[in-house]
């Protein structure tokens, strides 16, 4: 099957769309197809335990060495998206019922793979009265009950007009609340059409305001055509909504039928946009044109961690 073939059937909406250019890669941003045994073991565990991973159904470029590691990000309430991004890869269309065992699958698939840290994400849950919410902690707690030592790490939807929704995420108490912003607003209508940039950056806020204990966390791409004063802008908005974290990584276009790719962006600009965002005063930043939302997410939780309890004892 080619891949236009392939992006019919997974993005219906997009089926008589003209296609756009895809670009060579440039040597920067090349990965090797995973070979490894781990490798293996973690796709065979993930399947045995009827799961779903954004990172085999958004084509993430980091999976070989991710799942060598054994290191997986869980996409619970199925395998279709009630929206169109236009930069993901996520199938499109009307979502199955949710599976009520979901939550206990994934918390024995943690326990199995011994995980010390863990990301959780969804698709987008339009349908649902509270955009699903109720899942995700239904899923935090039963990591907690079946990997008690497992940090969490949540990366929700929006849960836009979903009132008490984010209420009910951070009384689960996840270690890591994370909601990608994804790109500046001007792009808003063309590369994320069924979202608000300024719903994106309340809820960020308000899980904060919720429970300052939690970490906040965001990410965007780079490449679809933002400015750099742009960019900028977007920092300075998360930074006013009280987030911790920020990640920057290269949009890479999963079919002809997505948002084209303006420009490749080289490692020394992501350089320099990592150092602007640290004296912005994110606590972590992590900039580069692999970097993905839960890429090194355990390693960079423990860093996070250590920057929080050093920037406490200087104030102090």
């Amino acid at each position: 099957m080619s891949t236009n073939e392939a992006a019919k059937l997974r993005h219906p909406e997009r089926r008589n769309r003209p296609d756009n250019p895809t670009p060579r890669k440039p040597d920067w941003i090349r990965v090797k197809a995973p070979t490894s045994k781990t490798y293996f073991e973690t796709r065979n565990l993930v399947r045995d335990h009827g799961l779903h991973t954004v990172c085999e159904e958004a084509g993430c470029p980091n999976i070989g060495e991710c799942w060598a590691q054994k290191h997986a990000t869980f996409m619970i309430m199925g395998d279709t998206c009630t929206r169109a991004c236009a930069f993901c890869n996520v199938a499109t269309g009307i979502p199955k019922k949710l599976d009520h065992v979901e939550p206990a699958r994934v918390g024995e698939a943690v326990a199995r793979l011994g995980l010390n840290h863990v990301v959780v994400t969804s698709v987008d849950r339009d349908d649902l009265a509270d955009g699903g919410a109720k899942h995700f902690a239904h899923t935090i707690a039963a990591i907690r009950t079946s990997a008690p030592d497992t940090t969490i790490e949540v990366l929700t939807p929006d849960f836009m007009q979903k009132e008490g929704a984010a209420e009910v995420v951070a009384a689960a108490k996840p270690d890591v609340f994370n909601h990608n912003i994804e790109t500046v607003p001007r792009l808003y209508p063309t590369i994320r059409p069924g979202s608000r940039y300024f719903t994106s950056l309340q809820l960020l806020h308000e899980i904060k305001r919720l429970n300052p204990a939690i970490f906040t966390k965001s990410g965007m791409m780079a490449g679809l055509g933002e400015s750099r004063d742009e960019i900028h802008q977007v920092m300075d908005d998360l930074r006013a909504a009280e987030v911790d974290f920020l990640t920057i990584g290269q949009y890479l276009q999963p079919t002809p039928k997505h948002a084209a790719i303006e420009r490749f962006v080289p490692p020394d600009e992501f350089e320099g946009l990592a150092r602007m965002a640290r004296g912005k005063g994110f606590l972590m930043v992590s900039a580069s044109p692999l970097t993905r939302s839960s890429y090194h997410a355990g390693d960079d939780f423990q860093r996070l961690r250590a920057a929080r309890e050093a920037k406490i004892a200087a104030a102090e």
